[in-house]
């Protein structure tokens, strides 16, 4: 009876169909319906079964662990994308779960949508092959503050090319001079000078003559000008494609950062930043960054060079004759220099620090050192300067010694 239900029993005289004819009636791989008829000898027709039809699986995950990771997305990290969440819920949570399964819940509960793989669009150029060789500078303005709308700060990021570590992370109110020369500062002081840094061709970056074409490279910025004097060559981008790079790791903190800043309730600048730098940053280098192709890195030390007077504010100035010298409506009043009876028509630089000093040089010598409203503050202003001298009243003035015996006054 079971020979004649059976269609795979070889020794059919029935006019049956033989197993490898069967197999290619049924779609099927001859190995395929090899393997079908030792296990219909072996066991009968019933061995032909699928159990997973029948009974769950025996390796399901636990209906209340399914419900707590769909809680925790649904509640608590809802907006996260699923590769973002999963890190997440595996190091806070606990999960122990596989990405598959934790992707495959959400878009079956209908929390995260289903999209299309992105094909191929180009071919991406090749990273540096040493640690140093190329870094990127990029500001994002962006709502980073999910409770806070209306304050969109910018995020200065310095990624290097080579290992897609990110060296420097930091919210300003705008994409300053001043915010990128420290940024770069902070960068050259821990890891020394990089062979080039690649930019936009933003007002800080390059002078543009003509709206989307060649930079000047003769007339330098701020910080053009501080580059080369330091030997770092700066590369200027054409394209958003060019800098595809910092463009998707703006797109990357831009969808993680901005959730992460919304659970953690943060909303104003000092606060992201502690954020950044001691939380969002270590943990994003150790998910996203590699070593390099070529474990040589490619900084050079900066030695003595005193970096605060490389990357600052400079301009050429002529003393007048009171002795002053003027920038951006600070005047700066320069003291009488020991060995010179005045300074004016000497041909000076003045300079404005990250942290809002002024000071003014001529050559290798310092003529003065001011506060960020022109106070002097240096010694050397202080005792040849006569605007410092303290003020005496006549009281406290010493009297002048007698020279001889004082006349006797005349009686009337």
């Amino acid at each position: 009876m079971l020979e004649r239900e059976c269609p795979l029993n070889p020794g059919n005289s029935s006019g049956e169909p033989h197993w490898f004819q069967a197999a290619d009636i049924l779609g099927v791989g001859v190995r395929t319906m090899r393997r079908w008829r030792e296990k219909s000898e072996l066991n009968g027709c019933h061995a032909l079964f699928d159990r997973r039809r029948q009974m769950p699986s025996p390796r399901r995950a636990p209906a209340a662990e399914v419900e707590r990771v769909l809680r925790l997305y649904r509640e608590r990290y809802r907006g996260f994308n699923v590769r973002h969440f999963y890190e997440i819920a595996r190091r806070e949570h606990g999960v122990g779960l596989s990405y598959s399964w934790v992707k495959d819940a959400l878009q079956l509960a209908g929390l995260v949508p289903k999209r299309r793989a992105r094909g191929r669009h180009r071919r991406r150029r090749e990273p540096r092959a040493c640690f140093g060789e190329l870094l990127h500078l990029d500001g994002s303005p962006h709502a980073w503050f999910a409770l806070a709308p209306e304050v969109r700060p910018t995020l200065l990021t310095v990624p290097d090319d080579a290992t897609s570590r990110v060296l420097y992370a930091q919210f300003w109110e705008a994409e300053s001079t001043r915010a990128v020369m420290t940024a770069l500062r902070a960068v050259f002081a821990e890891h020394g000078l990089p062979m080039a840094i690649y930019s936009d061709r933003a007002h800080w970056a390059f002078h543009t003559p003509k709206a989307k074409g060649p930079v000047d490279k003769k007339r330098l910025t701020q910080v053009g000008r501080a580059l080369a004097h330091l030997g770092v060559e700066h590369i200027p981008a054409y394209s958003p494609q060019a800098r595809g790079r910092s463009e998707r790791l703006n797109r990357t903190l831009q969808d993680r950062l901005v959730n992460e800043l919304r659970v953690a309730g943060i909303t104003t600048i000092p606060a992201a930043n502690a954020y950044l730098r001691d939380i969002f940053l270590p943990q994003h280098n150790a998910t996203f960054s590699h070593a390099p192709r070529d474990p040589e890195p490619a900084w050079v030390t900066v030695g003595d060079l005193d970096l605060d007077q490389v990357l600052c504010h400079e301009e050429a100035r002529v003393v007048g004759r009171d002795n002053t010298v003027t920038l951006d409506r600070v005047v700066l009043q320069v003291a009488k220099q020991p060995g010179r009876r005045t300074c004016a028509g000497l041909e000076v630089v003045v300079r404005r620090h990250l942290d809002g000093r002024h000071s003014v040089w001529r050559g290798t010598q310092r003529l003065g050192l001011f506060d960020t409203a022109g106070r002097p503050m240096d010694a050397a202003t202080a005792v040849h300067g006569r605007q410092n001298r303290p003020r005496t009243s006549r009281l406290d003035r010493p009297r002048r010694a007698a020279a001889g015996p004082q006349r006797p006054q005349a009686s009337l």
